[in-house]
């Protein structure tokens, strides 16, 4: 799938004049949409319609899109489906909930549509793992560090054997970490290395992806390998000397 080609697009969003705003200008572009006004029949139409991406209002009538996004994200299905989530909610905190749960990018609504657009273009070029950074691949496919075995090939990470379940953003983090071992990289360097250049996403951004990938990696109640080192960035390390 190229990330510029014709997209199906969920758009769901309960303000008519908005929805038929984005709509109008997606359909402009080329891609083909969807809308729905309540998150029942957004995630009927996810089932059905089965989108490449979806624009996910925070807040709906019927289920809203903080649930609808956490249900997507529970389900093997859609764990790595797109998500935009839009937000009349400019606090930052409201920001990083939208990212706790999983979505993949947020706006703030009123938006421009060219920074929609972009918006689109980078989720979908993350969704393919063609992200700055990791592209630029390991010669081996399989990385392993401690107890973690990331096989790059199959896009699997185990850990003491049992599989992890990450997100697209989380699996580029800890591809770029592990391959660079016991290096501290700054919160800008591993937006690098995980994001599209050209598409802002705020520092803090790293903190959420980084404490979702702790819990991921230490569901199974073993040793935190991911070290925060204080005014300078994050690590992957086990205490060992080479």
């Amino acid at each position: 799938m190229q990330p510029d080609r014709p997209l199906r697009i969920l758009v769901a969003e309960d303000d008519a004049a908005l929805s038929v705003m984005l709509s109008y200008n997606l359909e402009a572009a080329g891609h083909t949409v969807m809308p729905v006004d309540n998150g029942l029949d957004a995630l009927r139409e996810v089932t059905e319609w089965k989108p490449d991406l979806v624009l996910l209002d925070w807040m709906m009538p019927g289920l809203s899109g903080v649930d609808l996004c956490r249900r997507l994200r529970m389900a093997t299905a859609t764990r790595y489906l797109p998500v935009i989530m839009l937000t009349a909610r400019g606090e930052e905190r409201d920001s990083v909930h939208a990212l706790d749960l999983g979505a993949d990018d947020y706006l703030v609504k009123p938006c421009g549509m060219d920074v929609l657009h972009a918006r689109v273009r980078a989720v979908m070029r993350r969704s393919m793992g063609r992200a700055a950074g990791a592209s630029a691949l390991p010669v081996e496919d399989v990385l392993n560090f401690a107890d973690v075995t990331l096989d790059h090939g199959a896009r699997r990470v185990t850990r003491g054997g049992a599989a992890i379940a990450l997100g697209p953003t989380e699996y580029r983090i800890l591809l770029h970490l592990m391959r660079h071992p016991r290096r501290v990289f700054s919160r800008a360097e591993i937006l690098a290395s995980a994001w599209d250049d050209g598409i802002h996403v705020e520092e803090r951004t790293v903190d959420v992806h980084i404490r979702r990938l702790r819990l991921a990696l230490n569901a199974s109640g073993g040793a935190d390998l991911i070290r925060t080192v204080r005014s300078s960035g994050y690590m992957l390390d086990d205490g060992k000397v080479d």
